[in-house]
């Protein structure tokens, strides 16, 4: 429902109008984007309709009566979620470049990026593969970034909320200062809930190095 809500919300609030009217109005992260070049503005687009569709297929993946009586409808949300994430992915990478944060921006959101597109292709690869389980972990690790986008939007309010209760009353600066430790904060704790989830369904975790294919050969006795 929070995901389904954001998504509405995320694409909602672009749908009514160009973005030097959206500027204007200082909606969302339109005036950060108004006078970027053309290629950086598409890109601010693609993301925005990309991303609320991830957003808003995503957390039908993991519906079990889906998957067990529907699996064709599984399939194709999928291949909706996957095609969507690699727009969103490769988007929100260039718009990191842009980002109000400046390098914070552009290392959290950028690092967000990369991570998003490599866990939906590993969640991609392992079920073409045959590999369910493998499948199910990575696409947990997969949507835990996709809802950055909430978790972006709770952080954002809980730390302007503690400032004004420090009572600070500029209220611009207290913008800035919650907005320049967001580009970390609204994925981070996501992926270390999505290894707890995964460690607690005893799905495969993380690996580090190859795993063993083939026991050694032991050499015959003369």
């Amino acid at each position: 429902m929070i995901s389904l809500a954001i998504a509405g919300y995320f694409v909602g609030q672009y749908a009514s109008g160009n973005l030097e009217a959206l500027a204007a109005d200082e909606v969302g992260l339109a005036t950060t984007y108004v006078n970027r070049p053309p290629l950086v503005q598409l890109a601010f687009w693609i993301h925005i309709v990309s991303a609320g569709l991830a957003l808003a297929v995503g957390p039908f993946q993991f519906a079990k009566p889906v998957r067990r009586r529907f699996p064709a409808v599984h399939r194709w949300i999928g291949r909706t979620y996957v095609a969507s994430v690699a727009f969103a992915s490769a988007s929100g990478l260039v718009m990191a470049f842009y980002s109000s944060a400046a390098l914070i921006g552009f290392f959290g959101f950028g690092s967000l990026a990369v991570l998003w597109g490599w866990t939906t292709y590993r969640g991609y690869r392992t079920i073409r593969s045959g590999d369910i389980a493998g499948h199910q972990a990575w696409m947990i690790r997969s949507f835990a970034l996709t809802f950055a986008a909430p978790t972006l939007r709770l952080w954002l309010g809980t730390l302007i909320g503690v400032q004004l209760l420090a009572g600070r009353t500029d209220f611009e600066q207290i913008f800035d200062d919650a907005y320049a430790v967001v580009p970390f904060m609204c994925w981070l704790p996501n992926i270390v809930a999505a290894e707890f989830m995964i460690y607690r369904r005893k799905l495969p975790g993380l690996r580090f190095s190859p795993a063993p294919t083939s026991r050694p050969r032991v050499q015959a006795r003369a």
